[in-house]
């Protein structure tokens, strides 16, 4: 795919752009949602997806894992173009004969993306994972950064390295299906949540602590790894690797996109969540107005507001209001 057009491109496959792509749906309108991340979820999925979040409306609790999934199988009858693994880097304005001016964004892979309205979801910023020094060469090939299934795991001897809630989440969460399960963390002290922790010390998964992984080893896909501690280096064998230590996350290009700036990470919207680009909304996280409170439950309310007001952006005659959900049932 090198180029796509269509009428509302979602910059950040979070929960909230998640939510814009099936109320862009509900609207009507033909959507891409692109991330520069490989899977959907944002910061939900990598940072705690077995999580319980007990503050989105209607779920006394719910994990973070099924959050997204019930998000993506929420926008799935719309058909939604999801463009993962791929940075929004440069935006383009061009002009039409006819309706607002296409709002052309390209990707880091070279994808062209036109849109009549933009809407910015992208949380914190382009969240990119930290590396792991030794085994870049096996990513894909045995080293992984997230665990979207479990699936892939099975029998197989599995090394996760981290010490914050997604290494001991995807820990506990693979020691079922896994043939083995260690966790290898630099520190003694974990950042996870002391229940996981405690939960993590009661399975079957061992914990390997003041040590980092210094080799990884293997042919075609990785086989063992060796791991460095003050008392000396241990090998192991890894047939899977998940490298969970942390992400970074910045606007990026976004700040060479012409929007005003709030604290220089924010983007700063009005009531109608546009921002001083005409045609580019924004919602969540990233978005800021007096007053704003950063929450998913109040994310998913502007970005309903951010859609309803792209489709009029797109078509004057349209109405804000679309009326209820319970008036235009879902596809089938």
């Amino acid at each position: 795919m090198s180029a796509l057009e269509v009428d509302v491109l979602i910059v950040g496959a979070g929960p909230v752009g998640l939510f814009g792509a099936y109320y862009a749906g509900v609207r009507g309108l033909r959507t891409a949602v692109v991330d520069s991340l490989s899977q959907v979820g944002g910061q939900v999925s990598a940072m705690y997806p077995e999580k319980q979040i007990f503050d989105i409306a209607g779920f006394p609790a719910v994990s973070g894992r099924r959050l997204i999934g019930n998000l993506v199988e929420q926008a799935a009858p719309y058909d939604p173009v999801y463009v993962l693994g791929q940075e929004a880097q440069r935006l383009d304005r061009v002009p039409r004969d006819e309706g607002p001016d296409l709002l052309v964004v390209k990707t880091s892979a070279g994808v062209e993306i036109a849109a009549g309205a933009v809407i910015v979801t992208g949380g914190i910023g382009t969240f990119t994972p930290r590396p792991l020094p030794a085994g870049e060469e096996f990513l894909g090939r045995g080293l992984e950064y997230f665990v979207p299934d479990s699936a892939g795991y099975a029998g197989k001897d599995v090394v996760v390295v981290g010490g914050g809630d997604s290494a001991v989440d995807w820990a506990l969460m693979l020691h079922p299906v896994a043939r083995t399960v260690t966790l290898v963390h630099r520190r003694a002290a974990f950042r996870a949540h002391h229940g996981s922790v405690e939960a993590l010390k009661a399975s079957p998964v061992e914990i390997i602590t003041n040590a980092q992984v210094t080799a990884t080893l293997g042919g075609e896909r990785l086989e063992h790894i060796e791991v460095g501690a003050a008392e000396g280096t241990r090998a192991l064998p890894c047939q899977r690797l998940v490298a969970a230590l942390g992400f970074t996350a910045n606007l990026g290009p976004l700040r060479e996109w012409g929007l005003d700036l709030h604290d220089n990470r924010h983007l700063v919207v009005d009531s109608a969540m546009r921002t001083n680009v005409p045609g580019l909304f924004a919602a969540g996280d990233i978005a800021d107005y007096e007053g704003k409170v950063r929450l998913i439950a109040v994310g998913f309310g502007e970005v309903a507001t951010a859609v309803n007001n792209a489709a009029v952006h797109l078509d004057p005659a349209a109405q804000l209001f679309p009326g209820h959900s319970t008036d235009n049932p879902a596809p089938v």
